[in-house]
């Protein structure tokens, strides 16, 4: 068997997959989706995927899509839908991602389905922005700008006034891409303060973290602190919701505490990540994170996926 470990870049996380693709006797290559491209010449499926010939991979699982223009991303996009119309599991699809990378639609998913999320709206007007802003902060809350695609906390900007200063809302031409995606922001519970995130692997959350920072940003990447975290029935419970809101065969789901009047602790999502880096969470779990996302793969994902074609026509296709 081989599956195709899509990605823009190689490095700890592929290693990690190999060596857990390895220990099942199946062989992981890294292909780029940018050096895919389709072919209607090259054979009966129309793809041409890097170091597969004439042949498909027997499943995929999406590391990472390079940024390019939109008609690039498109395309990229377009070989991963490609791949899922074929019969290749693609782990998570195209469709999947799409839902995941836009925040915008992340929010909306998640509201539709009944999951705690912050107030979010997001609008081409600046005008309707700035309205958002001043009626949020005569209401006493600030927002946070993040960009529609951005990742790893690149970009956010808090907007209204946080501990007596005011942020005004910045040009969205200047890398917002014209948009504003705004979210309500939430004050740490705590100082420093923290959030959560949360592995969901095939529809179950299987291990967690604190990231603790005494910036208001939590990413890893923007210098947060991984913490152990236990992975309590209503944290799991709440991940696995979002993550099913999305349809994610695994996401790592980034939740934060929400102090009440009551003085309580609730919780709400504030992102669901379709291609989630893990190496941060690694570091504080014992859970083998790389070989539980092989094994969903494999044994779920792709033996389904078998099935399906033993069952249909499909199969007899492919062997044409």
């Amino acid at each position: 068997m081989r599956i195709a470990i899509l990605t823009d870049e190689t490095g700890w996380h592929t290693r990690q997959l190999q060596t857990a693709l390895r220990r099942r006797g199946v062989v992981g290559r890294c292909v780029d989706l940018a050096d895919c491209r389709i072919d209607t010449a090259a054979a009966w499926h129309g793809l041409a995927i890097p170091g597969y010939g004439r042949e498909l991979p027997d499943a995929a699982i999406v590391r990472g899509i390079a940024g390019g223009t939109f008609e690039q991303v498109t395309k990229r996009l377009g070989v991963l839908h490609a791949l899922r119309e074929l019969g290749v599991p693609v782990y998570n699809d195209a469709r999947a991602i799409e839902r995941s990378v836009d925040k915008s639609m992340t929010s909306l998913l998640l509201h539709a389905a009944g999951i705690p999320t912050p107030p979010t709206w997001a609008t081409e007007s600046a005008a309707q922005a700035q309205r958002i802003a001043i009626r949020e902060g005569a209401a006493g809350h600030a927002l946070v700008l993040k960009p529609l695609f951005g990742s790893q906390g690149k970009g956010l900007q808090l907007v209204g006034e946080v501990d007596g200063v005011h942020h005004p809302l910045p040009p969205l031409d200047r890398g917002y891409g014209s948009m504003a995606y705004l979210q309500r922001f939430v004050p740490p519970v705590c100082d420093p303060g923290f959030d959560w995130r949360v592995l969901v692997v095939g529809g179950r959350a299987v291990t967690a973290m604190r990231r603790v920072s005494r910036h208001w940003i939590h990413n890893v990447a923007q210098g947060a602190r991984c913490e152990p975290q236990t992975l309590t029935t209503p944290l799991a419970a709440l991940a696995e919701r979002a993550a099913a809101a999305l349809d994610l065969d695994y996401a790592g789901v980034d939740i934060v505490p929400v102090a009440t009047d009551t003085h309580e602790i609730e919780m709400q999502v504030i992102e669901v990540n379709g291609v989630a880096a893990w190496h941060g969470l690694q570091r504080v779990t014992d859970f083998n994170i790389a070989a539980a996302l092989i094994d969903d793969l494999l044994d779920r994902k792709h033996a389904g996926a078998a099935l399906q074609q033993a069952a249909g026509p499909r199969s007899a296709a492919r062997s044409a």
